[in-house]
């Protein structure tokens, strides 16, 4: 009994070659499934970054039309993609003041493989996104105005630029959408609705 306990012993490990053999084959499934993690986990920010977005541009109107003031969201440096900042313009000056204004909510900087660009009066040297009283979307003179801010990935060939982008619509009724370009026809970056 005792020759056989002993043997059983030796045979209940794992030898060296086999430690080897699946370390190896470890290290192969992951250098195969590390780039289709990491594009998983930006596609996953992209529809994150989109959809806080979208809650900013929504939270704008609503508080617009809550408070009977003009809201705005506004780039918080020289473009949307140093962040954001939502407020109510209490003074009815059209611009923000710290301290003044109601300062509804704010987003950081966007990572740095992301690009946020704008159309109509959300690009330019002063871009802004504005809801009156009323829920609508207005320049700053009151004319009801449509708009569309796309976010693209930096970090992909331009073959699969549609597929890694998105956009969020703002018709001149107030009505917020998102939209990806890979599969919706009507989600160009001159959209209306």
């Amino acid at each position: 009994m005792m020759n056989k306990t002993a043997a059983h012993r030796r045979n209940g490990g794992f030898t060296l070659i086999e430690l080897m053999v699946t370390i190896a084959l470890a290290a192969a499934l992951m250098t195969i499934s590390a780039p289709s993690f990491v594009q998983y986990q930006r596609n996953s920010e992209l529809t994150s970054l989109t959809n806080s977005l979208l809650a900013a541009i929504n939270a704008a109107k609503g508080e617009a039309m809550k408070t009977g003031r003009n809201a705005f969201v506004i780039p918080l440096g020289t473009g949307w993609n140093s962040g954001w900042v939502v407020y109510v313009d209490m003074n009815r000056d059209n611009t923000y003041t710290e301290g003044t204004d109601i300062t509804v909510q704010k987003q950081d900087a966007v990572k740095s493989y992301f690009n946020i660009t704008g159309n109509s009066i959300a690009a330019g040297s002063t871009p802004y996104i504005k809801f009156d009283n009323t829920g609508y979307s207005t320049d700053t003179g009151a004319a009801p105005v449509a708009l569309t801010l796309s976010i693209a990935r930096n970090d992909t060939p331009s073959a699969n630029a549609a597929e890694e982008s998105r956009r969020v619509v703002v018709a001149r009724t107030g009505r917020v959408r998102t939209c990806k370009p890979s599969t919706d026809t009507t989600c160009t970056s001159s959209a209306t609705y």
